[in-house]
């Protein structure tokens, strides 16, 4: 590869776990409301479900992140497992992700931001046009920032991920202090239980929570030391989302609120957890459980919609630079045209991958803007469906590589391994990934039999991909189905240099001159 057309490394280990944040540290302030208003008093339940197989997802990137440090990310690592056309899927449901990443929490920014007094003009529900035109001028301003480059974003995203650990940490230390009642959260899951359909499409809906791990193995390629940094900073973030995901969840259930919660349109009155559920308070949840605190409430009512609508607009911005580098990475495997692997001289960005799905995202936008008041939940179902379908790959192929790819060295390993042999060599076999890959395709199943958006959406989504690579190999005389021929041994050898990782380098260049005394790589 040329030096114009190489990523810049400039990310350092804060970056690393401020780009995993930015993305899945926001999902809790849109997916809470979104849970609790279809979950209900299970909605701790669907959150730990999720959070289960989260933990699964975490482990198995983690892996292939520190083992294959390259910009991808799941579609590369299931493309080279699986092969190109699983790995175009792949790529493809997750672009779906990132790009409704990009608008989904730039319209949750504009929601918290809305919960201020003087702002309350910004709400989706009583000024739709103005929202409209707002959370399209953020998708067009995060689409400069991330052209200017990586190294702008990464100090925008480590600053405000920092103090947003603070705070959401304040604001559950302040909450279980001051307003948790246990015995209100027993009320709530007794009185509040949903029925079997609303439990699925809670899980479902709670997967949103725990989307973005896989933004630390987007910058990998943009990382100094991935092997080492990136096992840090992913079992930091797991640990740090889990927690708070978990916490929020039951807060909210077993919440006294300060303040007295209005009654429903019947007059009855509501719990402050049913509240929190409906269509104007889904995209400010958060803001909301906060200025119920007592004491803190009336510093929160203003703070915690500034930060929570500066780090979901992080996370928008992390949609930007994940969508960029997934369609670099198939564009450098011809998975999809080269255009979108062209560099800005100046910049060393992506620009061309950034400013189309950002006009991808602008387009979304549009659609969940006619949906009305279900706007966001339109998004969320997208949102689901993509995670769950390039997931699901993602495991097959961490077993796949396991299996075909044992000599590449890997830093980390997921635990629980059986030792066997295959083909010759010795390998282990993940189970934690045969776990993880029946509970995030169960979440598939729950998705598609829940969302009646995604189940067709989602679908179309991937058949327009189809379409596009189709007519894209076929034009350049590239097999359909099968895989262009590649030597990933000497690819590999290439990357742990270019990463830095030269001990890695020599490793895999000893075990595989020991499994054949021929080969020769050759290293620029």
């Amino acid at each position: 590869m040329s030096e114009e057309q190489q990523l810049r490394r400039s990310v350092t280990p804060w970056g690393s776990y401020s780009w995993g944040y930015a993305d899945v540290g926001a999902d809790i302030f849109v997916a809470l409301g979104l849970v609790i208003g279809v979950a209900g008093g299970a909605s701790n339940v669907a959150f730990l479900f999720a959070g289960l197989v989260y933990v699964c997802v975490g482990l198995a990137y983690t892996e292939l992140a520190a083992a294959y440090p390259v910009a991808g990310g799941g579609q590369y690592f299931v493309m080279r497992g699986l092969g190109d056309f699983l790995g175009f899927i792949a790529g493809w449901a997750v672009l779906l992700d990132f790009t409704i990443d990009i608008t989904l929490f730039a319209w949750g920014c504009v929601g918290y931001l809305s919960h201020l007094p003087v702002l309350g003009v910004l709400d989706a529900s009583s000024h739709p046009i103005l929202h409209f035109w707002i959370v399209l001028a953020l998708i067009a301003g995060l689409a400069m920032l991330n052209i200017i480059g990586v190294r702008e974003s990464t100090a925008f995203n480590g600053f405000v991920s920092a103090i947003d650990v603070f705070s959401e940490a304040l604001i559950l230390l302040l909450g279980f202090l001051f307003t948790f009642r246990p015995e209100l959260l027993i009320h709530s899951m007794q009185t509040g239980w949903p029925n079997t359909f609303q439990l699925m499409n809670g899980i479902s809906l709670a997967i949103i929570s725990f989307v973005g791990l896989e933004s630390i193995s987007h910058a990998a390629e943009e990382t100094s030391r991935p092997a080492s940094i990136v096992p840090r900073t992913s079992i930091a973030l797991i640990l740090t989302i889990l927690i708070f995901a978990l916490a929020y969840s039951n807060l909210a259930l077993g919440m006294q609120p300060w303040y007295p919660v209005p009654h429903d349109a019947a007059g009855h009155a509501q719990a402050f957890w049913q509240f929190l559920g409906t269509t104007q308070n889904q995209d400010k949840a958060v803001a909301v459980m906060a200025s119920n605190i007592p004491y803190f409430g009336l510093l929160a009512a203003f703070y915690v919609p500034v930060f929570g609508a500066t780090l979901l607009l992080i996370s928008s911005n992390s949609g930007v630079f994940g969508s960029s580098r997934i369609a670099y990475s198939m564009s450098q495997f011809q998975l999809l045209p080269s255009v979108f692997k062209r560099v800005h001289r100046k910049f060393k960005t992506p620009v061309v991958s950034i400013v189309v799905f950002c006009v991808l995202a602008a387009i979304e936008l549009i659609f969940a803007a006619l949906q009305g008041d279900f706007g966001y939940e339109f998004l969320g179902d997208l949102y689901a469906f993509g995670a769950a379908a390039s997931y699901t790959l993602v495991f097959i192929a961490l077993i796949a590589l396991r299996m075909t790819d044992p000599l590449t060295p890997r830093k980390f390993l997921i635990p629980f391994n059986i030792k066997m042999r295959f083909r010759g060599e010795e390998i282990y076999f993940p189970l934690v990934a045969v776990i993880g890959f029946i509970g995030i395709f169960a979440i598939l199943v729950f998705v598609l039999l829940t969302h009646h958006i995604g189940r067709i959406a989602g679908p179309s989504w991937l058949l327009f991909g189809v379409i596009v690579y189709a007519v894209y190999r076929l034009r350049k005389k590239l097999p359909l189905f099968s895989s262009v021929k590649r030597d990933w041994n000497r690819d590999q050898v290439q990357i742990l240099k270019n990463a830095g990782e030269l001990e890695l380098m020599d490793e895999l260049v000893g075990k595989l001159k020991a499994r054949d005394p021929d080969f020769t790589a050759k290293v620029t």
